[in-house]
């Protein structure tokens, strides 16, 4: 069991709502077009303008730099010459510069045009990208191809300052944003216009779900309009027309859907002590007692003086007072089949700490007395 602070303990209980109270959700927000889904694109950059928080030395870095100046025009022999006698050996010079792997999220459907944030981290020895810029990137996808191009003032946040031996770090100085940063250049094709069926994916995956929402949409649009393939997948019969399928499918997606009951779950943060556990829990027959051990060492230093005329001498003596001390934790009874009210009043009950209930749930849960998913991150 990890060590919690003792100053600021966190319980937090989610406290689902019962079904009697529940309230139905649009389908556009339990699941997501397949065809929107979004893509993953990387790019290597250079970032300058910084204040002396550069790379430095690193020859990648250098390189690119001399590769960059190449491509600017700057190729002639002597300037060339120039940069390399003048710059590499004096690395101060580049410590204004920092290579940086810039990565973003493409969305479905983006056009050209459109702008997408960024993310800009260093990969050399820059300590802080502080009021930087970034040159221009190509940023491409797993394909090799093109699909953006970024550059831009980086947004950072972050501050790092140190003196006299003392230092304040406030967030990561190497990693920043810069919020539309990239520039879309290339469409991803999708199906979305070109195929029969439209396929909407459940972001939690639930039979229960899946079919409810199945039957709510052939009920509204006429049976065998959509059809579950498993728990997470429901392919969905739409117009051949581009427009009157986007007229279709948001007519779907702000359909009301009753989804089903999550899964019994407990959550547990071992590093704040913070415990969430699920309306469903139940807990089998079980006795619990909670209770820990302290000892206490008191040591006392005094001095013994001996006798008058008996030739003695004085000594330091060391008085040592040990104590255990145990505190009487009650124990309380778990009937079969209790809710999250029992649990939680019967955790009241005996005062228990984050900690301590953590390792009550963990007990539970190697008896097999707990009938939820215990889930420690």
């Amino acid at each position: 069991m990890k060590h919690f602070s003792r100053c600021l303990p966190v319980l937090a209980f989610l406290w689902l709502l019962p079904p009697s109270w529940a309230h139905a959700d649009r389908i556009k927000d339990l699941t997501t077009v397949a065809a929107m889904r979004s893509n993953q694109i990387i790019g290597f950059g250079l970032i300058v303008g910084l204040q002396g928080t550069g790379d430095g030395d690193l020859s990648y870095t250098n390189q690119s730099m001399k590769t960059l100046l190449n491509r600017m025009g700057v190729n002639q022999e002597n300037a060339l010459k120039d940069f390399e006698t003048a710059v590499l050996p004096n690395k101060a010079e580049l410590k204004n510069v920092a290579a940086v792997m810039v990565t973003a999220d493409l969305p479905g459907m983006a056009k050209p045009g459109q702008r997408i944030d960024i993310n800009v981290s260093a990969i050399g020895k820059a300590t802080s990208l502080r009021g930087g810029s970034l040159l221009l990137t190509s940023m491409r996808g797993v394909d090799g191809e093109i699909y953006a191009l970024a550059q831009g003032a980086l947004s950072a946040t972050a501050v790092d300052v140190g003196g006299a031996g003392s230092k304040v770090s406030v967030g990561v100085t190497t990693a920043s944003r810069i919020p539309g940063g990239a520039s879309v250049e290339r469409v991803v094709d999708n199906p979305f216009d070109k195929a029969d069926n439209v396929l909407l994916n459940v972001r939690d995956s639930d039979f229960t779900t899946a079919s409810t929402i199945v039957r709510v949409i052939n009920d509204k649009f006429g049976a065998d309009v959509a059809q579950a393939l498993d728990g997470v997948s429901i392919t969905v019969r739409a117009p051949l027309d581009t427009t009157q399928r986007v007229s279709f499918l948001s007519m779907i997606e702000n359909l009301d859907v009753q989804p089903g009951e999550p899964s019994a779950r407990v959550v547990v943060n071992a590093r704040t002590g913070t415990v969430v556990i699920s309306r469903n829990v139940r807990v089998t027959a079980a006795a619990v007692t909670h209770g820990t051990i302290s000892v206490t060492v008191a040591a006392t230093n005094e001095v013994s003086q001996p006798g008058a005329f008996s030739q003695g001498q004085t000594r330091d003596v060391q008085n040592v007072d040990i104590k255990v001390t145990e505190p009487n934790k009650p124990m309380f009874l778990f009937q079969p089949g209790v809710d999250l009210r029992q649990i939680v009043d019967a955790v009241n009950q005996v005062g228990a700490t984050p900690s301590a209930l953590i390792s009550i749930l963990e007990a539970l849960k190697s008896s097999g007395s707990l009938r939820a998913e215990l889930v420690v991150i």
